[in-house]
Protein backbone atom coordinates (compact mmCIF):
# COMPACT_ATOMS: atom_id res chain seq x y z
CA UNK A 1 0.00 0.00 0.00
CA UNK A 2 1.11 3.46 -1.05
CA UNK A 3 2.46 6.15 1.32
CA UNK A 4 -0.73 8.72 2.42
CA UNK A 5 -0.19 12.30 2.13
CA UNK A 6 -0.13 14.93 5.21
CA UNK A 7 -3.89 15.56 3.93
CA UNK A 8 -4.95 12.75 4.44
CA UNK A 9 -4.14 11.67 7.85
CA UNK A 10 -4.82 15.06 9.17
CA UNK A 11 -8.41 14.16 8.03
CA UNK A 12 -8.95 11.41 10.20
CA UNK A 13 -8.61 13.39 12.89
CA UNK A 14 -11.62 13.50 15.43
CA UNK A 15 -11.32 16.90 15.72
CA UNK A 16 -9.12 19.80 15.26
CA UNK A 17 -7.27 19.74 18.75
CA UNK A 18 -6.66 15.75 18.29
CA UNK A 19 -4.97 17.28 14.90
CA UNK A 20 -2.50 19.78 16.58
CA UNK A 21 -1.69 17.19 18.91
CA UNK A 22 -0.84 14.67 16.88
CA UNK A 23 1.19 16.97 14.71
CA UNK A 24 3.27 17.49 18.12
CA UNK A 25 4.05 13.65 18.14
CA UNK A 26 5.45 13.87 14.46
CA UNK A 27 8.87 13.89 15.75
CA UNK A 28 11.46 10.99 15.35
CA UNK A 29 12.63 11.59 18.72
CA UNK A 30 9.51 11.29 20.11
CA UNK A 31 9.41 7.66 18.59
CA UNK A 32 11.14 4.02 19.44
CA UNK A 33 11.21 0.30 17.67
CA UNK A 34 8.53 2.14 14.23
CA UNK A 35 8.32 0.04 11.62
CA UNK A 36 6.36 -0.38 8.66
CA UNK A 37 4.79 -3.28 6.23
CA UNK A 38 2.54 -3.39 3.46
CA UNK A 39 -0.30 -3.43 6.10
CA UNK A 40 0.57 -1.79 9.17
CA UNK A 41 2.34 1.09 10.82
CA UNK A 42 3.87 0.90 14.37
CA UNK A 43 5.57 2.46 17.15
CA UNK A 44 6.66 2.89 20.25
CA UNK A 45 5.77 6.54 21.84
CA UNK A 46 7.22 7.81 25.51
CA UNK A 47 4.48 9.39 27.43
CA UNK A 48 5.13 10.50 31.52
CA UNK A 49 4.70 6.88 32.78
CA UNK A 50 7.65 4.15 32.78
CA UNK A 51 5.99 2.50 29.71
CA UNK A 52 5.85 3.87 26.11
CA UNK A 53 2.55 3.78 24.42
CA UNK A 54 2.05 0.57 22.09
CA UNK A 55 0.48 1.95 18.63
CA UNK A 56 -0.27 0.31 15.59
CA UNK A 57 -2.30 1.06 13.11
CA UNK A 58 -4.21 -1.34 10.69
CA UNK A 59 -3.53 0.39 7.05
CA UNK A 60 -6.55 -1.91 5.41
CA UNK A 61 -9.19 -0.18 7.66
CA UNK A 62 -7.77 2.04 8.64
CA UNK A 63 -8.17 0.87 12.43
CA UNK A 64 -5.88 2.24 15.26
CA UNK A 65 -4.83 0.63 18.65
CA UNK A 66 -3.24 2.09 21.35
CA UNK A 67 -2.43 1.28 24.80
CA UNK A 68 -3.00 4.99 25.62
CA UNK A 69 -6.39 5.99 27.64
CA UNK A 70 -7.61 8.14 25.55
CA UNK A 71 -11.29 7.49 23.36
CA UNK A 72 -10.65 9.00 20.83
CA UNK A 73 -10.09 7.14 17.57
CA UNK A 74 -7.62 8.01 16.31
CA UNK A 75 -5.80 8.88 19.11
CA UNK A 76 -3.01 11.32 19.20
CA UNK A 77 -0.26 9.11 19.01
CA UNK A 78 -1.67 7.27 15.78
CA UNK A 79 -2.14 10.39 14.22
CA UNK A 80 1.56 11.40 14.76
CA UNK A 81 3.04 7.75 14.16
CA UNK A 82 0.77 8.39 10.63
CA UNK A 83 2.15 11.46 9.93
CA UNK A 84 5.45 10.46 10.59
CA UNK A 85 5.20 7.49 8.03
CA UNK A 86 3.48 9.75 5.36
CA UNK A 87 6.71 12.14 5.60
CA UNK A 88 8.55 9.27 4.54
CA UNK A 89 10.61 8.76 8.33
CA UNK A 90 9.01 5.21 9.18
CA UNK A 91 11.44 2.42 7.81
CA UNK A 92 10.12 -0.51 6.56
CA UNK A 93 10.44 -3.61 8.77
CA UNK A 94 9.55 -6.72 10.88
CA UNK A 95 6.41 -6.74 12.65
CA UNK A 96 6.59 -7.41 15.81
CA UNK A 97 4.64 -10.33 17.67
CA UNK A 98 2.32 -7.61 19.16
CA UNK A 99 1.86 -6.10 15.81
CA UNK A 100 1.49 -9.61 14.34
CA UNK A 101 -1.06 -10.89 16.86
CA UNK A 102 -3.37 -7.82 16.25
CA UNK A 103 -3.29 -7.32 12.18
CA UNK A 104 -4.12 -11.07 12.26
CA UNK A 105 -7.23 -11.36 14.90
CA UNK A 106 -8.63 -8.80 13.17
CA UNK A 107 -8.37 -10.53 9.94
CA UNK A 108 -9.83 -13.36 11.49
CA UNK A 109 -12.83 -11.67 13.27
CA UNK A 110 -13.48 -10.32 9.73
CA UNK A 111 -13.83 -13.68 7.81
CA UNK A 112 -15.91 -15.38 10.99
CA UNK A 113 -19.69 -14.72 10.81
CA UNK A 114 -20.11 -15.19 14.56
CA UNK A 115 -18.66 -12.54 17.21
CA UNK A 116 -17.89 -13.24 20.72
CA UNK A 117 -19.65 -12.37 23.66
CA UNK A 118 -18.78 -8.66 23.67
CA UNK A 119 -17.42 -7.86 20.52
CA UNK A 120 -18.85 -5.50 18.24
CA UNK A 121 -20.54 -6.17 14.68
CA UNK A 122 -18.54 -3.41 12.95
CA UNK A 123 -15.35 -2.01 15.00
CA UNK A 124 -15.17 1.26 13.19
CA UNK A 125 -18.68 2.29 13.79
CA UNK A 126 -17.97 1.65 17.22
CA UNK A 127 -14.65 3.51 17.32
CA UNK A 128 -16.41 6.72 15.55
CA UNK A 129 -19.22 6.92 18.14
CA UNK A 130 -16.98 6.76 21.22
CA UNK A 131 -14.52 9.61 18.92
CA UNK A 132 -18.68 11.55 19.25
CA UNK A 133 -19.26 10.84 23.02
CA UNK A 134 -15.58 11.53 23.66
CA UNK A 135 -16.34 14.99 22.08
CA UNK A 136 -19.82 15.32 24.31
CA UNK A 137 -17.55 14.75 27.39
CA UNK A 138 -14.56 17.17 26.48
CA UNK A 139 -17.47 19.75 25.88
CA UNK A 140 -19.72 18.95 29.05
CA UNK A 141 -16.34 19.00 31.38
CA UNK A 142 -15.06 22.43 29.62
CA UNK A 143 -18.42 23.91 30.51
CA UNK A 144 -18.00 22.65 34.05
CA UNK A 145 -14.60 23.89 34.75
CA UNK A 146 -15.56 27.23 33.62
CA UNK A 147 -18.89 27.12 36.38
CA UNK A 148 -15.64 25.62 38.85
CA UNK A 149 -13.68 28.73 37.70
CA UNK A 150 -16.58 31.40 38.47
CA UNK A 151 -17.11 29.70 41.69
CA UNK A 152 -13.44 30.88 42.62
CA UNK A 153 -13.78 33.92 41.91
CA UNK A 154 -16.97 34.76 43.16
CA UNK A 155 -17.01 32.60 46.70
CA UNK A 156 -19.66 30.56 48.05
CA UNK A 157 -20.74 33.44 49.90
CA UNK A 158 -24.35 33.47 49.80
CA UNK A 159 -24.46 30.64 47.43
CA UNK A 160 -27.25 28.69 48.91
CA UNK A 161 -29.50 30.76 47.73
CA UNK A 162 -28.59 29.12 43.95
CA UNK A 163 -27.10 26.13 44.65
CA UNK A 164 -29.71 23.49 44.09
CA UNK A 165 -30.78 25.24 40.77
CA UNK A 166 -27.27 25.61 39.44
CA UNK A 167 -26.42 22.21 40.94
CA UNK A 168 -29.01 20.29 39.46
CA UNK A 169 -28.49 22.38 36.07
CA UNK A 170 -24.97 20.89 35.94
CA UNK A 171 -26.16 17.22 36.97
CA UNK A 172 -28.44 17.36 34.19
CA UNK A 173 -25.62 19.19 31.44
CA UNK A 174 -23.28 16.21 32.17
CA UNK A 175 -25.91 13.43 31.79
CA UNK A 176 -26.37 15.16 28.21
CA UNK A 177 -22.66 15.39 27.69
CA UNK A 178 -22.50 11.30 28.67
CA UNK A 179 -20.44 11.73 31.83
CA UNK A 180 -22.80 10.32 34.20
CA UNK A 181 -20.12 9.88 36.98
CA UNK A 182 -19.72 12.85 36.85
CA UNK A 183 -23.20 13.65 37.01
CA UNK A 184 -23.65 11.51 40.22
CA UNK A 185 -20.66 13.76 41.66
CA UNK A 186 -22.14 16.99 41.35
CA UNK A 187 -25.66 15.54 42.43
CA UNK A 188 -23.86 14.92 45.39
CA UNK A 189 -22.40 17.87 45.95
CA UNK A 190 -26.33 19.13 45.99
CA UNK A 191 -27.27 17.26 48.85
CA UNK A 192 -25.13 18.77 50.73
CA UNK A 193 -26.05 21.82 50.44
CA UNK A 194 -28.05 23.20 53.92
CA UNK A 195 -27.10 19.79 55.35
CA UNK A 196 -25.97 20.99 58.92
CA UNK A 197 -23.90 23.86 60.42
CA UNK A 198 -20.68 22.29 58.25
CA UNK A 199 -22.66 22.30 54.73
CA UNK A 200 -20.12 25.29 53.40
CA UNK A 201 -17.23 23.16 54.00
CA UNK A 202 -18.80 19.74 52.77
CA UNK A 203 -19.78 21.81 49.60
CA UNK A 204 -15.87 22.75 48.71
CA UNK A 205 -14.85 19.48 49.60
CA UNK A 206 -17.26 18.06 47.00
CA UNK A 207 -16.67 20.63 44.22
CA UNK A 208 -12.92 19.92 45.05
CA UNK A 209 -13.65 16.22 44.25
CA UNK A 210 -15.31 17.20 41.11
CA UNK A 211 -12.53 19.90 40.23
CA UNK A 212 -9.90 17.26 40.29
CA UNK A 213 -11.96 14.99 37.88
CA UNK A 214 -12.18 17.81 35.22
CA UNK A 215 -8.33 18.64 35.79
CA UNK A 216 -7.57 15.22 35.51
CA UNK A 217 -9.81 14.48 32.42
CA UNK A 218 -7.98 17.00 30.19
CA UNK A 219 -4.59 15.59 31.46
CA UNK A 220 -5.56 12.13 30.73
CA UNK A 221 -2.62 11.41 27.91
CA UNK A 222 0.00 12.35 30.49
CA UNK A 223 -1.51 10.29 33.55
CA UNK A 224 -0.25 6.43 34.12
CA UNK A 225 -2.49 4.00 32.31
CA UNK A 226 -3.89 2.62 35.58
CA UNK A 227 -4.80 6.02 37.09
CA UNK A 228 -6.55 6.80 33.47
CA UNK A 229 -8.57 3.70 33.65
CA UNK A 230 -9.70 5.41 37.07
CA UNK A 231 -10.31 8.47 35.77
CA UNK A 232 -12.16 7.48 32.97
CA UNK A 233 -14.49 4.76 35.48
CA UNK A 234 -15.21 8.27 37.79
CA UNK A 235 -16.23 9.81 34.75
CA UNK A 236 -18.49 7.07 33.14
CA UNK A 237 -16.83 5.19 31.02
CA UNK A 238 -17.31 1.44 31.40
CA UNK A 239 -15.23 -1.55 30.90
CA UNK A 240 -17.33 -4.60 29.37
CA UNK A 241 -17.49 -7.71 31.12
CA UNK A 242 -16.09 -10.02 28.43
CA UNK A 243 -13.07 -7.66 28.23
CA UNK A 244 -12.42 -7.60 32.36
CA UNK A 245 -12.67 -11.63 32.15
CA UNK A 246 -10.45 -12.22 29.13
CA UNK A 247 -7.69 -9.11 30.30
CA UNK A 248 -8.28 -8.50 33.78
CA UNK A 249 -5.76 -8.95 36.68
CA UNK A 250 -6.78 -12.63 37.92
CA UNK A 251 -6.12 -13.32 41.45
CA UNK A 252 -7.22 -17.15 42.87
CA UNK A 253 -7.70 -17.16 46.43
CA UNK A 254 -9.71 -18.63 49.35
CA UNK A 255 -11.94 -15.47 49.40
CA UNK A 256 -13.45 -14.32 52.83
CA UNK A 257 -16.93 -12.62 52.72
CA UNK A 258 -16.70 -9.84 54.72
CA UNK A 259 -20.21 -8.31 54.50
CA UNK A 260 -22.76 -7.05 52.37
CA UNK A 261 -24.59 -3.89 51.67
CA UNK A 262 -27.81 -4.07 49.58
CA UNK A 263 -28.83 -0.22 48.88
CA UNK A 264 -33.10 -0.63 46.81
CA UNK A 265 -34.41 2.83 44.86
CA UNK A 266 -37.67 3.23 42.86
CA UNK A 267 -35.66 2.00 40.08
CA UNK A 268 -32.64 -0.15 40.20
CA UNK A 269 -31.02 -2.61 43.76
CA UNK A 270 -27.38 -2.59 44.05
CA UNK A 271 -25.73 -4.70 46.20
CA UNK A 272 -21.98 -4.53 47.30
CA UNK A 273 -20.11 -7.78 48.57
CA UNK A 274 -16.84 -7.29 49.74
CA UNK A 275 -14.14 -9.85 49.61
CA UNK A 276 -10.56 -10.68 50.85
CA UNK A 277 -7.79 -13.25 50.17
CA UNK A 278 -6.98 -15.24 52.45
CA UNK A 279 -3.43 -15.67 51.54
CA UNK A 280 -2.78 -12.75 49.17
CA UNK A 281 -4.96 -10.36 51.59
CA UNK A 282 -6.38 -8.37 48.40
CA UNK A 283 -9.63 -6.69 48.81
CA UNK A 284 -12.55 -7.82 45.68
CA UNK A 285 -15.54 -6.11 45.30
CA UNK A 286 -18.54 -7.66 43.58
CA UNK A 287 -21.46 -5.25 42.08
CA UNK A 288 -24.41 -7.25 41.73
CA UNK A 289 -27.54 -4.89 40.24
CA UNK A 290 -31.04 -5.21 39.87
CA UNK A 291 -34.51 -3.90 38.35
CA UNK A 292 -36.86 -2.50 41.28
CA UNK A 293 -38.95 -5.55 42.28
CA UNK A 294 -36.73 -8.00 41.15
CA UNK A 295 -34.38 -10.57 42.96
CA UNK A 296 -31.01 -10.06 42.91
CA UNK A 297 -28.74 -13.22 41.86
CA UNK A 298 -27.86 -15.51 44.94
CA UNK A 299 -25.08 -14.50 47.22
CA UNK A 300 -21.88 -17.35 46.15
CA UNK A 301 -21.28 -17.49 49.92
CA UNK A 302 -22.26 -16.31 53.36
CA UNK A 303 -20.66 -12.83 55.03
CA UNK A 304 -18.33 -15.00 57.23
CA UNK A 305 -17.49 -18.09 54.92
CA UNK A 306 -14.48 -19.02 52.01
CA UNK A 307 -15.78 -18.85 48.55
CA UNK A 308 -12.57 -20.20 46.86
CA UNK A 309 -11.72 -18.94 43.33
CA UNK A 310 -10.70 -16.51 41.04
CA UNK A 311 -11.21 -12.56 40.76
CA UNK A 312 -11.22 -11.14 37.78
CA UNK A 313 -10.08 -7.10 38.53
CA UNK A 314 -11.15 -4.24 36.65
CA UNK A 315 -8.61 -1.74 35.78
CA UNK A 316 -7.41 1.10 38.06
CA UNK A 317 -5.27 2.67 40.24
CA UNK A 318 -7.02 0.91 43.10
CA UNK A 319 -8.37 -2.60 41.49
CA UNK A 320 -11.03 -3.28 43.68
CA UNK A 321 -14.36 -4.04 41.77
CA UNK A 322 -13.97 -7.57 40.10
CA UNK A 323 -15.72 -10.62 38.39
CA UNK A 324 -16.07 -13.83 40.39
CA UNK A 325 -15.48 -17.38 38.92
CA UNK A 326 -16.05 -19.88 41.79
CA UNK A 327 -14.43 -22.77 41.87
CA UNK A 328 -15.37 -25.05 44.78
CA UNK A 329 -18.31 -24.78 47.08
CA UNK A 330 -18.83 -22.25 49.82
CA UNK A 331 -16.59 -23.43 52.88
CA UNK A 332 -16.52 -22.43 56.65
CA UNK A 333 -14.02 -20.04 57.57
CA UNK A 334 -12.58 -18.52 60.77
CA UNK A 335 -13.01 -15.15 62.72
CA UNK A 336 -10.81 -12.93 60.57
CA UNK A 337 -7.47 -11.00 62.06
CA UNK A 338 -8.40 -7.06 62.57
CA UNK A 339 -6.94 -4.14 63.04
CA UNK A 340 -6.90 -0.97 65.54
CA UNK A 341 -9.17 1.87 64.80
CA UNK A 342 -5.99 4.11 63.47
CA UNK A 343 -4.45 1.30 61.43
CA UNK A 344 -7.69 1.01 59.52
CA UNK A 345 -7.92 4.73 59.38
CA UNK A 346 -4.68 4.51 57.91
CA UNK A 347 -5.44 1.83 55.31
CA UNK A 348 -8.22 3.94 53.89
CA UNK A 349 -5.58 6.86 53.68
CA UNK A 350 -3.81 4.61 51.42
CA UNK A 351 -6.94 4.25 49.35
CA UNK A 352 -7.58 7.84 48.50
CA UNK A 353 -3.97 8.02 47.68
CA UNK A 354 -4.12 5.74 45.06
CA UNK A 355 -7.57 7.19 44.13
CA UNK A 356 -8.84 9.95 45.45
CA UNK A 357 -12.13 9.37 44.29
CA UNK A 358 -12.87 6.31 46.49
CA UNK A 359 -16.08 6.50 48.26
CA UNK A 360 -16.13 2.93 50.37
CA UNK A 361 -13.36 0.98 51.61
CA UNK A 362 -13.76 -2.57 53.69
CA UNK A 363 -12.46 -2.20 57.20
CA UNK A 364 -12.19 -5.37 59.90
CA UNK A 365 -11.42 -3.99 63.41
CA UNK A 366 -10.83 -6.01 66.32
CA UNK A 367 -11.58 -6.14 69.94
CA UNK A 368 -13.83 -2.98 69.34
CA UNK A 369 -16.89 -2.21 71.74
CA UNK A 370 -20.30 -0.16 70.81
CA UNK A 371 -20.25 2.70 72.78
CA UNK A 372 -22.65 5.80 72.50
CA UNK A 373 -21.66 8.93 70.59
CA UNK A 374 -23.69 11.74 71.18
CA UNK A 375 -27.20 10.68 69.49
CA UNK A 376 -25.49 7.82 67.59
CA UNK A 377 -22.83 5.09 68.17
CA UNK A 378 -19.17 4.75 67.86
CA UNK A 379 -16.94 1.58 67.63
CA UNK A 380 -14.26 1.88 70.00
CA UNK A 381 -10.71 -0.82 71.14
CA UNK A 382 -8.94 -0.96 73.38
CA UNK A 383 -7.01 2.13 72.81
CA UNK A 384 -9.81 4.27 73.14
CA UNK A 385 -9.90 5.29 69.78
CA UNK A 386 -13.45 5.57 68.10
CA UNK A 387 -14.92 5.29 64.61
CA UNK A 388 -18.98 6.86 63.87
CA UNK A 389 -21.15 4.72 63.26
CA UNK A 390 -23.77 6.04 60.40
CA UNK A 391 -26.32 7.76 61.97
CA UNK A 392 -29.32 6.22 61.95
CA UNK A 393 -27.80 2.64 62.49
CA UNK A 394 -29.64 0.09 64.44
CA UNK A 395 -27.28 -1.25 66.94
CA UNK A 396 -29.19 -3.46 68.56
CA UNK A 397 -27.96 -6.51 67.16
CA UNK A 398 -24.55 -5.36 67.78
CA UNK A 399 -25.14 -4.26 71.51
CA UNK A 400 -26.98 -8.18 72.05
CA UNK A 401 -24.04 -10.28 70.58
CA UNK A 402 -21.18 -8.06 72.51
CA UNK A 403 -22.80 -8.00 75.71
CA UNK A 404 -20.06 -5.51 76.60
CA UNK A 405 -17.16 -8.05 75.07
CA UNK A 406 -14.97 -6.92 72.42
CA UNK A 407 -15.99 -8.04 69.06
CA UNK A 408 -14.18 -8.38 65.67
CA UNK A 409 -16.41 -6.08 63.07
CA UNK A 410 -16.51 -5.98 59.57
CA UNK A 411 -17.79 -2.52 57.96
CA UNK A 412 -17.87 -0.57 54.94
CA UNK A 413 -16.42 2.84 56.08
CA UNK A 414 -17.45 6.34 53.72
CA UNK A 415 -16.79 9.71 54.96
CA UNK A 416 -19.92 9.90 56.62
CA UNK A 417 -19.33 6.67 59.21
CA UNK A 418 -18.92 3.29 59.35
CA UNK A 419 -21.67 0.93 58.49
CA UNK A 420 -21.12 -2.55 60.04
CA UNK A 421 -21.57 -5.51 57.99
CA UNK A 422 -20.67 -8.63 59.73
CA UNK A 423 -19.53 -9.28 63.68
CA UNK A 424 -17.93 -12.23 64.68
CA UNK A 425 -19.04 -14.04 68.45
CA UNK A 426 -16.22 -15.85 68.79
CA UNK A 427 -15.80 -18.09 65.57
CA UNK A 428 -19.18 -17.58 64.58
CA UNK A 429 -20.21 -14.84 62.24
CA UNK A 430 -23.41 -12.52 62.69
CA UNK A 431 -24.97 -10.69 59.90
CA UNK A 432 -26.15 -7.16 61.19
Amino acid sequence: MGLWDVERVVGLAADPASAKAGQGLARGEKWSGAGATDRAVWGLCQGSGKQPYQTVVDLSGPAYKCSCPSRKFPCKHALGLLLLWAKHEVAPGDEPDWVTTWIDQRAERAERPERKPGEVADPIAAQERAARRADRVSAGLAELAGWLDDQVRQGLGGFDQRAYTELSRLAARMVDAQAPGVAGAVRRAAGVVGRGHGWPGELLEELSLVHLIVAAHGRLAELPPSLADTVQSRIGWTTETARVREEGEKVEDDWLVLGRVIEPDDRLTVRRLWLRGATTGRIGLILTFAAAGRPLDPLPARPGEYVPGALSFYPGALPMRALLTQTDPRQPAPRPAGVTVRQALASYVESLAADPWNERWPLVLQDVRPARHGDGWALVDEAGDGLEVLPGWDALTLLAVSAGDPLTVAGEWNRAGLRPMTCWHGDRPVIL
